[in-house]
């Protein structure tokens, strides 16, 4: 019979099985359940009793101000929007925009109704509420609890903890110092408020605005659209709703208030003017009175009118004598200054023909000598007589302007003496007329100005009246009649998922750091190369462990029959009639090595083979605790040592009901174990014991600190490598497989113990193996 299971091996998986790993998940489906139910309830609760936040909306239309002004562009044909909206966003989300809302609603006061689970925001108080405080005046927030009782009510500051009692309706006539006075009476009566608790809040302008401004939202509609949507989420709808429709009035009002500045300017610098002017013509016209009443005057121009024509004739002739006086004696020096070749100014205005005619005869002389001088010399006849000429003439003129201006003085002398004779007649007119005349031109520069101010007044006032609006709503502000918080279907969706997800996250994250073995998959993926050969369950209760009863039929007697069916198939085959020697060693101390060997080694002797066990663990044994023996009976390490010694004498029947099985404890533990295994008489023990026994079972040392079973493991004819389910590391796997590969372990299968042990194991053996290890396997 050709032995099967030495060139057992399974495939190693390089994918993960789906169906093995959905599994791994079901199995703890309690877990899903109960974490499901718990966050079902939760959202149920939270549905039941969280705040109803509604959202509220708004649309207005941005409008150009170069709208039908302008002719068409570029912008126009192609239909692109000459307003950025992206500004006008920003100006009507700004803290400038936020802060005037926030006044003009007094938003920075809030309301709020507290129910039995539940508080909610309230709009406004539905009795008398009276603000004394001044918006500007609240540094820090402030929080009151308002309790209305049947026989007053209670007012609370919430940060002092101090308490306000009124026995009234009204805080009016208190002496507390409140910042707002609360009337139960004004729009209801006091009967139908007991019982209700109101909370008030103030809060500073600027918090208020930065909140203001973080919960508004405006979004352009649509690319090419000059729309604007705005948003906010509250649980106020009329509260939201006012303040989208305020927000769009401060908003508008602002857009006319840049455009309306300049004529504001203007009509504000006419005013001041006005005043002024007002002031100067009243002092004005008071002055004119009162100069007027001093003189006795009534009519100058009828009463003096004669006299000022004739004085104004005879003023016109003087006049006329004093310019042709002027016009000589400018003629004069001009003659007398210029140089002989300068000619003389002709038709000056001077009213003597003869004069002028020497004038133009000098002239002409002065042309011709300058022509003869340019063609002959200084010397030339013709020259020296054109320049005599041209004296001659001169000095004529200068005896004609003489003899000229002597005559004028002498009519002017005459004119004066003529005035004088006239000023009886205008003496009446006094040197105060020019003072009136002064006055009258200064009144009318005044009242001509006045009108001028009245009239662009009228029309600053025109362009201020006729501006047009910054926007155009759309639509006013809008309230959707359910709310959009909380979200009961997104709510349960993210219970259920939550519910699901928090338990696979939690296994996820244990499997993931999870270092155990927990099934035969797992020694297979590591190691399959070496067969698993039995799977022990794990048993809760420590007095059911041992498989006593040959007839028992237990889910552990079950799989230790398996187990030594198993066995027979990876034993090699002889025909010598000898016994099977079959090793049970472990990685570590606490796999159940040792409960594994004895249960075995009872499995086989159920069914009439006769078997030895041997504890060759010299340093931790352990099979006296089954049998109830004294640890230190004499044993194997007692014929190890001792030659005369023989190791039938050291034989136990442990269990009345297997009279074929026949144990060997481990003796006195000894200073060298090692040294004592490997002194022959081990050797010699297993071959006499294979020839009166049908099954030698050894339970041996754990491998990874001793080598102890590496030195008699060559005797073995079979080695069955312990795991235990939930206890042993993945990595020591390894160390076994590193064993088998060099031939340091003999015909090695796996058999895996406490398998579908919870954390708690059931049963443990403490068997942290260090060197020199502890009390029990």
């Amino acid at each position: 019979m050709d032995n099967s299971f030495n060139n057992f091996s399974l495939p190693e998986e390089d994918s993960i099985d789906i169906k093995q790993e959905i599994i791994r998940y079901i199995r703890y489906w309690p877990w899903f359940a109960v974490t499901l139910a718990v966050t079902l309830i939760s959202a149920y609760m939270y549905l039941r009793y969280a705040p109803r936040v509604y959202q509220t909306y708004s649309k207005i239309k941005i409008l150009d101000e170069s709208e039908g002004l302008e002719l068409p562009t570029s912008a126009f044909i192609f239909k692109r929007k000459n307003i950025n909206l992206e500004n006008e966003i920003e100006i009507l989300t700004s803290y400038l925009i936020m802060n005037r809302v926030v006044r003009e609603l007094n938003l920075n006061t809030n309301f709020y109704e507290e129910g039995t689970i539940q508080t909610s925001q309230i709009e406004s108080l539905p009795f008398g509420f009276k603000q004394i405080i001044h918006p500007d005046s609240i540094r820090e927030r402030l929080s009151y609890k308002l309790k209305i009782k049947d026989t007053g009510m209670d007012i609370t500051n919430l940060k002092t903890e101090k308490v306000f009692s009124f026995s009234g309706s009204t805080t009016r006539d208190s002496d507390y110092n409140l910042p707002f006075e609360i009337d139960l009476n004004v729009n209801k009566t006091k009967s139908d408020f007991v019982g209700n608790t109101y909370i008030l809040n103030f809060n500073t302008i600027k918090s208020t605005a930065l909140s203001l401004k973080s919960n508004i939202k405006v979004e352009s509609i649509g690319e090419l659209s000059d729309l604007l949507k705005l948003t906010i989420k509250g649980e106020s709808k009329e509260l939201s709703e006012k303040i989208l429709n305020t927000l769009m009035e401060v908003f508008d009002k602002d857009g006319i208030y840049d455009r309306q500045l300049i004529s504001k300017r203007t009509l504000d610098f006419i005013d001041d003017r006005f005043v002024f002017l007002a002031q100067e013509l009243d002092s004005i016209e008071v002055g004119r009175q009162d100069f007027k009443q001093r003189n006795n005057i009534v009519d100058i121009a009828v009463d003096a009118g004669l006299g000022l024509e004739q004085r104004a004739q005879s003023d016109e002739q003087v006049f006329q004598i004093e310019q042709q006086l002027a016009l000589s004696k400018l003629l004069d020096t001009s003659l007398n200054t210029n140089s002989e070749s300068d000619l003389l100014p002709a038709n000056i205005g001077i009213e003597n023909s003869s004069i002028n005619q020497l004038i133009s005869d000098y002239n002409n002389a002065v042309i011709d000598r300058n022509k003869y001088l340019s063609s002959g010399g200084a010397n030339n006849p013709m020259v020296k007589q054109a320049v005599e000429q041209v004296e001659n003439l001169k000095a004529n003129i200068n005896r004609s302007i003489g003899t000229y201006s002597k005559q004028l003085e002498n009519s002017r002398q005459q004119f004066s003496l003529r005035n004088r004779r006239f000023s009886g007649t205008v003496a009446q007119i006094p040197e105060k007329e020019k003072l009136l005349r002064a006055i009258d031109r200064q009144q009318k520069i005044k009242e001509s100005l006045y009108l001028l101010l009245l009239q662009k007044r009228e029309e600053a006032a025109i362009n201020l009246a006729i501006t047009e609006p910054s926007i155009k709503v759309v639509e006013y502000a809008l309230s959707g009649s359910n709310p959009v918080s909380p979200k009961s279907n997104i709510v349960y969706a993210a219970a259920i998922l939550g519910g699901l997800l928090i338990p696979f996250g939690i296994l996820y994250l244990i499997f993931m750091l999870d270092t155990k073995l927990h099934s035969k998959e797992d020694v297979t993926k590591i190691n399959s190369n070496i067969p698993v050969i039995g799977e022990i369950p794990d048993v809760k209760k420590k007095e059911h462990i041992i498989f006593d009863d040959p007839n028992a039929r237990t889910a552990l007697a079950e799989s230790f029959r398996i187990l030594s069916s198993n066995v027979d198939y990876i034993l090699p085959i002889k025909d010598d009639g000898k016994g099977k020697v079959i090793y049970c060693t472990s990685t570590i101390k606490g796999e159940g090595k040792t409960y594994v060997s004895v249960n075995l080694s009872l499995a086989l002797s159920s069914i009439n083979k006769k078997v030895l066990l041997i504890g060759a663990d010299l340093r931790n044994p352990q099979i006296h605790t089954h049998i109830h023996e004294e640890k230190h009976k004499p044993g194997l390490s007692n014929y190890l040592h001792d030659a005369n010694y023989d190791w039938r004498d050291a034989l136990i029947n442990g269990f009345d009901k297997h009279p074929n099985h026949q144990i060997i404890l481990s003796g006195v533990i000894p200073p060298n174990p090692a040294h004592l295994l490997t002194n022959g008489r081990f050797k010699k023990l297993i071959e006499e014991a294979k020839e009166e026994y049908d099954y030698i079972i050894v339970d041996t040392a754990p491998t990874i600190l001793v080598t102890d079973t590496m030195l008699i493991s060559q005797l073995a004819d079979a080695t069955i490598y312990l795991a235990r389910a939930n206890y042993t590391e993945k990595n020591l796997l390894k160390f076994s497989k590193d064993l088998t590969e060099t031939g340091k372990l003999k015909n090695v299968a796996y058999v895996i113990n406490s398998v579908g042990a919870s954390r708690s194991y059931g049963y443990s053996y403490n068997y942290g193996y260090n060197y020199g290890y502890g009390t029990k396997d």
